[in-house]
């Protein structure tokens, strides 16, 4: 009887341990320390298929609405452009979550870092990038 409850526990624990996240003062510290802090509407998503399937390109235009910090000098109204990768993971995948792909007229904080030429932005915090904690 105890190896059979104790076959139970284990059965019952372990889909919760295979879906292992970054601990929240992980992205807390991503968003503390991303150089670019704006509220943005988003204008227009294309999402576009790359030579490895599981793979997608995603690229946002959006509208400045709001500046939270920003060592680009970014302002409000200005229009910028947001580029990531988001990867289709196997059922069980332990590590941390996908940066989502957001919707057209979706307006969001948005926690971002230029790129090398600092004409486009990047995910700064990971699945919590469009997030706030």
């Amino acid at each position: 009887m105890k190896r059979l409850f104790a076959c139970l526990l284990l059965a019952a624990a372990v889909p919760h341990a295979s879906f292992a996240e970054l601990p929240p003062s992980a992205y807390e510290k991503m968003q503390s320390t991303a150089p670019e802090v704006f509220r943005v509407k988003v204008l227009r998503v294309d999402v576009e298929p790359t030579e490895d399937s599981a793979v997608r390109e995603v690229t946002m235009l959006a509208q400045v609405l709001k500046v939270g910090r920003s060592h680009q000098k970014v302002k409000p109204d200005d229009l910028i452009t947001i580029k990531y990768r988001v990867t289709a993971r196997e059922p069980g995948w332990v590590g941390p979550g996908e940066v989502p792909i957001l919707k057209e007229d979706a307006e969001t904080v948005a926690y971002l870092k230029p790129n090398a030429e600092a004409t486009e932005y990047a995910p700064a915090a990971g699945a919590m990038t469009f997030d706030r904690f």
